[in-house]
């Protein structure tokens, strides 16, 4: 299985697809699609079934979007969070279907924008309607994305540099171990639980290079799935090169690791862990 933030399916085709033809996962969730449903199917649609997947989508044009394409069945297909509230009506970020017996959600949680604003709030508000979801559903369950939160001080290069900023704050962090209270495990964590590991690079500053990111892009799994993997890291190979996201995937092997357990992120970053206080972050820019 894997997640992946794509940020514009239509401008990461170049990417996707050869990735997939090369990781061959068998259960993907994808976030910030930025496409409607009849757009992504015109898109992406016959070559993904010729790659094996159906496809669940619950996307909207120009912002958000989110996907699950499974080679192993898609089955009970819900889009959304009932009762879940919008900003200001519903927004395209959650997705759920039943995979090879597994419940799958595919979500890309609200970025926040500035603490305490509406758009935090919203994001608060956001994680606890997927919370009571979560809470109402089957006990064997996943959910893998964009959570837009760091659980930890040691998932962002420079707690420091983060300060007044969001995907950090104790409100955010909060709600997280509320996710997590309901029996979900860090499955990255769980097998890395001392390692430097990002999922997220700025695209300005030389982030990526200087290895300056946050890990927020998560694969939570409860019990029963997480006592299955095998292996799970990031793809750091798919932020490389030209046209990338902004975003690795993640991926994790459930009973078998034809690699093995092959390290957390992969290939390993080549720079240093930077120095607290030696870098700040780049101009905020507006992420949906």
């Amino acid at each position: 299985m894997a997640t992946w933030n794509v940020n514009s399916v239509k401008q990461r085709v170049p990417r996707l697809l050869p990735w997939l033809d090369q990781r061959r996962p068998d259960v993907v969730c994808l976030q910030e699609t930025k496409l409607a449903d009849a757009a992504f199917t015109e898109l992406l649609g016959e070559e993904l079934a010729r790659r094996g997947y159906a496809v669940a989508l619950h996307g909207e044009g120009q912002w958000n979007g989110v996907a699950i394409l499974s080679k192993v069945g898609l089955e009970d297909v819900v889009p959304g969070i009932a009762g879940g509230p919008g900003f200001p009506g519903p927004e395209a970020r959650a997705v759920a279907a039943t995979c090879g017996g597994i419940r799958v959600h595919s979500v890309y949680v609200p970025n926040g924008r500035v603490p305490d604003s509406d758009h935090y709030r919203y994001k608060l508000a956001w994680l606890a309607a997927l919370r009571d979801q979560l809470a109402a559903g089957p006990g064997t369950a996943i959910v893998c994305g964009d959570m837009n939160i760091a659980p930890t001080d040691a998932d962002v290069f420079d707690p420091e540099a983060y300060i007044g900023q969001t995907h950090v704050t104790p409100p955010e962090r909060a709600m997280l171990a509320e996710l997590q209270a309901l029996g979900l495990r860090d499955v990255v964590r769980d097998h890395w639980p001392e390692e430097r590991v990002f999922t997220y690079w700025d695209y300005r500053a030389g982030m990526f290079h200087r290895d300056l990111g946050m890990r927020i892009d998560l694969v939570l799994a409860s019990a029963p799935v997480a006592e299955r993997v095998r292996a799970a890291w990031v793809d750091r190979q798919a932020r490389k090169g030209s046209g990338p996201s902004d975003h690795a995937p993640v991926i994790v092997d459930l009973d078998e690791a034809p690699d093995g357990d092959i390290g957390p992120v992969v290939p390993p970053p080549s720079a240093p862990a930077a120095k607290r206080g030696s870098a700040g972050l780049p101009q905020s820019r507006s992420r949906r």
